[in-house]
């Protein structure tokens, strides 16, 4: 059984919403322990048989915000020196510990070539977990656990991990197929799609069709993306003035997505 904890996120104007409040998981410091003990072996698995794909640059083990920094420089830069311009789409998957599906994610466990031992442990941590929410002085009933990993458990960023290496593999496969040539980074639940052309118009289009693909593949693994969050961003060494705009109504919400942002050579990436 788990303790979650509730608490207000600082600096909100109204706290009549869920998502203003924070789920944080407490174990004790034994569970903690044994936790980041785990935590390691995962991780020299999957970076042994190079189960987690290429662009995830976050909870990894030598792998940080740095390393997302540079690979997006460097990509910018490279495509600099052939005369083309880049442009980045920014998205976010909304409550993405709590959403992760358990049988999708043992079956994962289970194809990353873990020893048939550590799915089974897996899939008896996983099933049937129960916990109660605590705020300040109230303490909730026991309620099923049924989806998702607890958010400030050591474990939760490599399974988050080991659940989204498939989606990008998935994905990457799936616009290669639509010949829609962009890259990938991916930073937990903060990833970009990177398209680069000579024309901006046809690098919006690809970057739409990318969008359109990835959010239809995020339903099918139990994931949503938080549509306010998305952004486009270009990177150009043009210093002419040009007014560019993509804003697109997309078929799940009522308002604009896209927010056109420029980025000179000047400017810092």
């Amino acid at each position: 059984m788990l303790f979650t904890i509730i608490i207000s996120k600082p600096n909100k104007t109204s706290y009549d919403q869920l998502k203003a409040f924070q789920l944080i998981v407490l174990l004790n410091t034994l569970g903690k322990l044994i936790e980041k003990v785990i935590v390691e072996r995962l991780q020299f698995t999957v970076v042994h048989n190079d189960f987690i794909h290429p662009s995830q640059l976050g909870s990894l083990k030598f792998k940080s915000t740095t390393d997302a920094g540079v690979a997006l420089t460097h990509i910018v830069q490279l495509g600099w020196s052939k005369g083309k311009s880049s442009s980045t789409l920014t998205f976010d998957i909304s409550q993405f510990f709590p959403s992760l599906n358990h049988n999708l994610l043992t079956c994962i466990l289970d194809k990353a070539g873990f020893d048939p031992k550590v799915t089974s442990f897996f899939t008896n941590y996983l099933v049937s977990r129960r916990t109660k929410y605590m705020w300040n002085e109230f303490s909730s009933p026991h309620f099923d656990v049924n989806i998702g990993v607890g958010q400030g458990s050591a474990l939760s960023p490599i399974l988050f991990s080991l659940y989204f290496s498939p989606f990008l593999y998935i994905l990457e496969n799936r616009l290669k197929n639509l010949r829609i040539p962009v890259s990938i980074l991916s930073f937990v639940n903060d990833s970009l799609i990177v398209a680069q052309n000579k024309s901006f118009d046809i690098s919006n289009s690809q970057l739409f069709c990318s969008y359109n693909v990835l959010t239809k593949l995020l339903d099918s693994f139990g994931l949503v993306i938080k549509h306010s969050k998305t952004k486009i961003f270009h990177f150009s060494q043009s210093q002419d003035i040009w007014d560019l705009s993509l804003i697109t109504n997309y078929r799940f919400t009522n308002t604009s997505i896209f927010t056109p942002i420029k980025l000179s050579q000047q400017s810092s990436v």
